[in-house]
């Protein structure tokens, strides 16, 4: 008989083991791309080294997923977010992958990532109530660098 248990929290390193075996056991059966993930990051300081931006990334496969996009309150709409992400598209471009990919919240940055050329793939509406979260995504090719 299986028993089921409930808690809070990572798994222990054991178990977590366990589960990542049992992935890839799965995903060498299907003949499925091996998964590694590197991190990347592309920071913004002023001239007295005070950090003001920074994009957080995974690179996984093909395709980078930004995890944070932060830029100070001092600098915002002055072209720091922008240029955070389009050094992030430049390196997308100059290894040859296939796009980025992100996650937005409805009171963050949609609008900005539509002036940036991304398109939305998915909108989960009341995520959290009364909001929503939206995926972006763009594909990358010489045009993206012009």
């Amino acid at each position: 008989m299986i028993k089921f248990k409930f808690s809070c929290g990572n798994l222990s390193e054991h178990d977590q083991q366990i589960v990542s075996n049992g992935f890839d056991r799965h995903s060498k059966s299907q003949s499925a791309p091996q998964f590694v993930k590197s991190r990347l990051k592309w920071l913004a300081y002023t001239a007295d080294n005070t950090l003001v931006g920074a994009l957080t990334a995974d690179l996984l496969w093909d395709w980078i997923y930004v995890d944070e996009l932060w830029v100070d309150e001092s600098l915002r709409s002055k072209g720091c977010g922008k240029k955070l992400m389009q050094q992030a598209e430049e390196y997308a471009a100059s290894e040859g992958l296939q796009g980025i990919w992100l996650w937005t919240q409805s009171w963050q940055a949609e609008e900005f990532y539509k002036q940036m050329g991304y398109e939305e793939f998915v909108r989960f509406p009341d995520f959290p109530k009364g909001h929503s979260r939206i995926g972006f995504r763009k594909q990358i090719d010489i045009v993206c660098l012009r």
